[in-house]
C-alpha cells in the first residue's frame, strides 16, 4: 500500500510540477519571466532604460515573424508601445501563440506589459501578415534594486509557436 501511495503521489506531482513552476516563475520573474499590470506605472524616473526586441519562430510554424523596431530607450515607468509583424506564409488558416522572456533574467520582475498579442493565440489567414502590439512600461522599483544598478538594456523576446490540431509542417507554404 505504501509503494502504491508513493506512485500515486509521484504521478500527481509530475501532473502539477508544470503549472506549479510556471506559477513561481510569474510571482518571482524567475527565467526572465515578465509581469501583467492592469495599467501604466504610477511614476516616472529620469534613469533611462533601452528595450531591444527580439523574435523567433519555432519549427513547425510556417510564420515570418520579426520586431518592426530594434529598440526603444525610455524612462522607467513610462509606457511604450511596440510592434512586432508576422505573415503567414501559407495557402491555409494557421494558429500561433508566443512565448516570452527578458533578459537579463533578473529584470523579469520588474517587466510589465499591459497588453500583449502574446495574451491569445494570433489566427492569420493564408498570406495574410499583420502588425501586434504589446504595451509594456518598466516598473520603477527596478531603480531600488541594488542588483539591477547596471542594467541599462532589457530584452524582450518572443517565440512563436504553431497553436493548432494539425501536424507541423502540413499545409503549403506559399509567396
Amino acid at each position: 500500500m505504501i509503494v502504491a501511495g508513493v506512485v500515486v503521489g509521484m504521478i500527481g506531482l509530475s501532473f502539477a510540477s508544470v503549472p506549479a513552476y510556471r506559477a513561481f516563475c510569474q510571482i518571482t520573474g524567475w527565467g526572465g519571466f515578465t509581469q501583467r499590470a492592469d495599467g501604466p506605472a504610477a511614476r516616472t524616473l529620469a534613469r533611462e532604460v533601452t528595450v531591444r526586441f527580439d523574435a523567433t519562430v519555432a519549427q513547425g510554424l510556417a510564420w515570418r515573424f520579426k520586431p518592426e523596431q530594434l529598440a526603444q530607450t525610455l524612462h522607467i515607468g513610462e509606457t511604450g508601445l511596440a510592434f512586432y509583424e508576422a505573415v503567414n506564409l501559407t495557402d491555409r488558416p494557421v494558429s500561433g501563440r508566443a512565448t516570452f522572456n527578458v533578459s537579463p533574467a533578473k529584470a523579469g520582475i520588474y517587466f510589465n506589459k499591459i497588453e500583449c498579442f502574446c495574451f491569445t493565440e494570433q489566427t492569420l489567414s493564408p498570406g495574410e501578415k499583420v502588425s501586434m502590439p504589446v504595451t509594456y512600461f518598466v516598473d520603477p522599483a527596478l531603480a531600488d534594486d541594488p542588483n539591477l544598478a547596471e542594467v541599462q538594456t532589457i530584452t524582450l523576446s518572443y517565440t512563436f509557436f504553431a497553436w493548432d490540431d494539425e501536424p507541423a509542417g502540413a499545409g503549403t507554404v506559399g509567396g
